[in-house]
């Protein structure tokens, strides 16, 4: 950026502060994102299928949430990364119950569905994943598409 690592501080009174404002950025960032992805589309089930496409596309967010996920235990971290996974899951639950599926079950489906996520993020930190670029890794996704997505 070419500043200085004192003069970058100098904009907040401490290391809390800059931590607070970036979390709070990347939470702003992550809401816009899901009601992009999960918001503009009418028929649910198109929806989620544009949840999936779109999430195995974004590396720098898979690489933010790991992070965040790997500090989930730091006390600014852990409100942030709570709020943001029950926002997921009531959008993700509130798809699947327009899906037909009852509540519990969207509700678990939703669970399943945001399970396989973040197994995705740990394989992806292990590099066991296929490169998102490949034709292997559009067939993962086609698959954890038909697998969790009822027609």
């Amino acid at each position: 950026m070419g500043v200085t690592k004192g003069s970058f501080y100098w904009h907040f009174p401490g290391r809390e502060s800059l931590l607070e404002r970036a979390l709070l950025r990347w939470e702003e960032h992550d809401e816009r994102n899901l009601s992009k992805s999960l918001g503009e589309i009418d028929h649910p089930r198109d929806r989620l299928v544009s949840f999936f496409r779109r999430v195995g596309r974004e590396k720098l967010t898979h690489e933010v949430y790991s992070e965040l996920c790997a500090a989930a235990g730091h006390p600014q971290v852990e409100p942030v990364l709570e709020r943001v996974a029950e926002r997921r899951m009531e959008h993700l639950s509130a798809a699947f119950e327009e899906l037909g599926l009852d509540a519990v079950t969207a509700r678990h489906q939703a669970r399943l569905t945001y399970s396989v996520y973040l197994g995705f993020l740990q394989l992806q930190r292990q590099h066991q994943t296929p490169s998102l670029s490949s034709e292997e890794f559009d067939a993962y996704i086609e698959h954890v598409i038909s697998t969790l997505i009822p027609d």
